[in-house]
């Protein structure tokens, strides 16, 4: 399983906008994973004021199990192959992440899961 950014958030403040389908999901798999990229974007959004969140979450997600996955070229030059209607990089990663990894993306974002992506299993993180 590959959290998106939301999906992770949502996790770690125990919110019921994360779907008792995904909560389940994400509990019974091997492992639950966030990219690097999201934490970069968390980064970003807190810079600009835009989201808040504890200072200390990357010490939140490990101690939560969930299990880094680091960006890695493979996964960078897979973004070229990532047909979004949209032009977020971030969210272009996590699918090219997915595709390369096999691991299935928990997400809320319309746009991903309205999205014909072959090879990417999604799950709704609302359900």
């Amino acid at each position: 399983m590959l959290l998106d950014t939301q999906s992770v958030l949502w996790l770690l403040q125990g919110s019921d906008r994360l779907g008792p389908v995904a909560h389940t999901a994400i509990a019974a798999a091997p492992a639950g994973h966030v990219s690097t990229a999201s934490l970069w974007e968390i980064a970003i959004k807190r810079r600009l004021g835009k989201l808040e969140t504890p200072d200390d979450l990357p010490d939140l997600i490990e101690r939560s199990g969930l299990q880094w996955l680091p960006v890695t070229a493979r996964h960078t030059w897979a973004t070229q192959d990532v047909e979004l209607p949209h032009r977020d990089p971030f969210d272009r990663m996590l699918v090219a992440q997915a595709t390369i990894d096999r691991l299935t993306l928990v997400t809320a974002d319309r746009v991903i899961l309205g999205a014909e992506l072959p090879g990417v299993s999604v799950l709704d993180a609302r359900f």
